[in-house]
């Protein structure tokens, strides 16, 4: 079968939207670092949609800072890819041309630095995930002892972390005079711009009190919240786009239809005109991140630390358990809503009707090993946050206390029948030796895992309701298993009070 570039696109079936601009005349002006599913799967196409609209000025150049995978499956391509929108009633294909090249920053940071110094490029955004902004999660502040961190304070000329790239770009067009771009986080970080910002800002400040400064007061970090959710590729979907476009595609995206991104109207340098629904420019972005946090990916994580352990492949399998889905839609409606105040403008009922729906879709396979990865670096927002609330106004963290208790039970290495578990997650192998340590007792592996300050801080450990509610919920798990704690807590909250 052929593949698709630039030479086959014209024989892409008409029913497929594709490119009807001039690629040949598309300028960079954003460069994306951690080119991966997400960021392809949904910013991306708010970039293409505006080279659509005829402002060609916003190609991307994509950037990868450890792997040549994504390089070497869109190089032949020239850049272009599939995004195949799956969900109950049917999937889609749309053929996205924004990206211009891929660059692999290891093999040449000289090269991505000089893209980086471009004046044409006013936007810089980065998916790489929590960990790669080389931070304590606990605390939101620059990990100053990081290895990637030290090595660009060293050699900052020749810097491996995300940050380290964007500070020497952001040095080098200052020397030159040029105006800095805008950098734009896509991760789930709270309160991510002002966390990006705050990191840029030390690390410059660590090279050179100037420079720092200049970074302080003349870089903008724009929040921003994404939201939709993309499932790893399989063989399956590249040989679903195939059928569709009647070309190979090596490395197409998956998505479910919902998409949302509210973003902060900071764009200094300048940004396309957003034409899409799906993009909502505000000047607050804080309250739409706390409800995503706390009810989407909250509810996400849960599903997926209870739900491996339980046996289900993915969060539509897990869905398929009705304990599961009355324990979700509790966290959801019972521990979460209280916390949250509601953005102006959303629908807040609405919402919570549709994540049900969506973690339910049938047709979108995202696998729970794949959401409980770098739980270390995720829970404090997802979950600890809310946990932290509920302390605060003196309400009950059952389920709360049920989705740590799975991770603490997760991160041991060992599913509920002995066999390994292929731990991801920056802490693994010390989570691992503080477990293997602790045993599999309870009342000593749950303070053991507490005492972990990058994931908890000192202040949830330090709380007796919050670690006697994960103690209780751990002990409950290794003593019945995922499927049965889940079904005996949903029985036991259902009970009317006071039986």
């Amino acid at each position: 079968m052929r593949r698709l570039c630039d030479a086959t696109l014209a024989s892409v079936p008409a029913a497929v939207p594709r490119p009807r601009y001039d690629r040949a005349r598309v300028k960079t002006g954003v460069v994306h670092l951690g080119i991966g599913a997400f960021f392809r799967a949904e910013p991306a196409t708010y970039f293409d949609d505006a080279l659509s609209n005829g402002d060609l000025a916003w190609g991307i150049l994509g950037a990868s800072l450890r792997s040549p995978d994504t390089r070497d499956a869109l190089a032949p391509q020239d850049g272009l890819y599939t995004l195949l929108v799956r969900g109950p009633a049917g999937a889609r294909c749309r053929v996205i041309g924004a990206l211009r090249g891929v660059l692999v920053a290891p093999e040449g940071p000289d090269k991505l630095l000089r893209a980086l110094a471009d004046p044409g490029v006013r936007i810089v955004s980065l998916t790489v995930t929590e960990k790669g902004y080389c931070h304590d999660p606990a605390t939101g502040k620059l990990d100053e002892t990081h290895p990637d961190i030290r090595h660009d304070l060293k050699d900052p000329h020749a810097p491996r972390s995300a940050p380290g790239f964007i500070v020497e770009a952001l040095a080098r067009r200052r020397a030159a005079g040029v105006a800095p771009f805008t950098v734009v986080s896509c991760d789930n970080l709270p309160a991510n711009g002002r966390t990006l910002h705050g990191l840029l800002a030390r690390l410059a400040e660590l090279r050179d009190r100037d420079l720092g400064r200049f970074v302080a007061d003349k870089v903008a970090c724009p929040a921003t919240m994404l939201d939709r959710i993309v499932p790893a590729t399989t063989p399956a979907d590249r040989a679903e786009v195939a059928r569709a476009l009647g070309l190979e595609d090596a490395w197409p995206v998956v998505a479910e239809p919902y998409s949302l991104s509210v973003i902060e109207d900071r764009f200094p340098a300048g940004r396309p005109a957003f034409a899409s629904d799906e993009v909502k420019l505000v000047p607050d972005v804080a309250p739409w991140e706390r409800m995503k946090f706390r009810l989407l990916n909250g509810s996400h994580s849960t599903l997926a630390y209870l739900g491996y352990l339980a046996g289900y492949a993915t969060i539509a399998d897990t869905m398929t358990d009705p304990a599961f889905v009355a324990l979700v839609r509790g966290l959801i409606d019972d521990e979460v809503t209280p916390t949250l105040a509601v953005p102006a403008g959303a629908d807040l009922a609405g919402y919570k009707r549709s994540l049900l729906e969506r973690f339910a879709n049938p047709a979108l396979k995202h696998r729970t090993w794949q959401i409980a990865m770098d739980g270390s670096q995720k829970l404090p927002q997802r979950l600890l946050d809310t946990a932290r609330a509920r302390l605060k106004a003196g309400a009950p963290i059952d389920r709360i206390a049920l989705a740590v208790a799975a991770w603490m039970r997760y991160v041991t290495g060992r599913d509920e029948a002995g066999k390994d578990i292929d731990v991801r997650d920056p802490l693994a192998d010390r989570l691992r030796r503080l477990a293997d340590a602790a045993g599999q007792r309870a009342e000593q592996l749950a303070p053991t895992l507490l005492a972990v300050e990058e994931v908890f801080g000192k202040d949830l450990a330090a709380d007796p309701r919050f670690a006697r509610a994960v103690t209780a919920a751990l002990d409950r798990l290794l003593r019945e298993g995922a499927r049965r704690s889940v079904g005996q807590l949903v029985a036991e909250l259902a009970a009317p009070v006071g039986r």
